[in-house]
């Protein structure tokens, strides 16, 4: 089998930020990093989800709107995807990430959290959500990473599959 791409990602020095993680087909899917995967914990799922949300509804919202296909949390807990159709680059996405993070921490409450509207409404830790928001936002605004360190990979067969 060939390696997944976001697997030759090198996690061990992978820090916050946002990474273009693929494009293709259109498709770009952008890897909006916001703990360092390895050396801080990740998020709990709580915070995460209350997070989806709230991008969710602030990217469906706003002036990119048309473009969302996806807003989702990774399942290492680390960070959330953004799926775009159309030209984005990282510096684009920085930009609206920024105003969706600053939009998160002026809410008091988070969209969708009621049994019709959620298949685990119970699950939402809204405080959490932006103590992490603000602590991205800060790193977003300082110091900005948004180039993968890679590795090879060897596969069974002895090709070397590197993603560059």
């Amino acid at each position: 089998m060939e390696v997944i791409p976001s697997f030759t990602i090198d996690h061990t020095h992978l820090m916050p930020g946002i990474y273009v993680s693929r494009i293709d087909r259109g498709f770009t899917t952008f890897d909006l990093r916001i703990t360092r995967p390895n050396h801080e914990p990740a998020l709990a799922p709580s915070a995460i989800h209350s997070m989806e949300h709230l991008m969710a509804t602030w990217f469906r919202n706003s002036e990119v709107k048309d473009d969302v296909v996806y807003v989702g949390p990774m399942g290492c807990l680390t960070g959330m995807y953004v799926i775009m159709t159309g030209e984005y680059s990282v510096h684009d996405m920085r930009r609206l990430t920024i105003e969706c993070l600053q939009w998160i921490l002026s809410q008091t409450e988070v969209p969708a959290t009621t049994p019709e509207t959620c298949g685990n409404y119970l699950l939402h830790d809204l405080p959490m959500c932006k103590w992490h928001a603000q602590r991205y936002l800060k790193m977003l605004q300082e110091d900005f990473h948004f180039e993968y360190t890679t590795l090879e990979v060897t596969l069974a067969d002895g090709r070397i599959f590197a993603d560059a």
